[in-house]
């Protein structure tokens, strides 16, 4: 089924608005995939906050001109799947985990920060950890000296309680 032209340029307007606000780009390839596996793998990117879909290139190619992402005009070739997401890692994560259950999904290749990621590239960013589990990480790193000193201080305290009574009770 052929667009027309006011069609394209509605789907060019729309990619090129996830593109403003994502961070990530990855692209896969998705042949031979049921349709019941690709519903599953938009609802995994949903509740990621990824964006999937899948796009003619030249209306990709045409989206993404002049955002950090048209670095990946050449590899935007074959039955592509693109997934675009505001957080770094989310689009990685959900198509790397899908491509591990999927072995005809193939990855690739991506783009992270204004540069090209190859399938090694996308692999690496899925396996850093969410922001909310650095934060957690941060938040504990943060918070350990903190407790430790407050136990070192609870242990002195509860020594000198002890000491006390023994104290008291040689004068008598």
């Amino acid at each position: 089924m052929s667009l027309n032209r006011s069609e394209k340029q509605a789907v060019i307007d729309e990619v090129a608005a996830l593109a403003a606000k994502a961070q990530t780009l990855v692209m896969a390839e998705y042949r031979g995939i049921t349709v019941a596996d690709l519903t599953k793998l938009r609802v995994e990117a949903r509740k990621a906050g990824v964006s999937i879909s899948v796009l003619k290139n030249t209306l990709a190619r045409r989206a993404v001109t002049g955002t950090p992402f048209e670095v990946a005009a050449e590899q935007m070739t074959g039955p592509l799947i693109y997934g675009f997401s505001e957080d770094a890692v989310a689009a990685a994560k959900v198509v790397v985990e899908f491509a591990k259950t999927n072995d005809k999904m193939v990855l690739r290749g991506g783009v992270y920060a204004g540069k090209s990621l190859d399938v090694d590239g996308v692999k690496s960013l899925a396996s850093i950890p969410s922001k909310d589990v650095l934060l957690s990480q941060l938040l504990g790193l943060m918070q350990s000296p903190i407790s430790r000193l407050a136990r070192v201080v609870a242990a002195l305290a509860e020594k000198r309680g002890e000491a006390q009574p023994e104290a008291e009770a040689q004068p008598a």
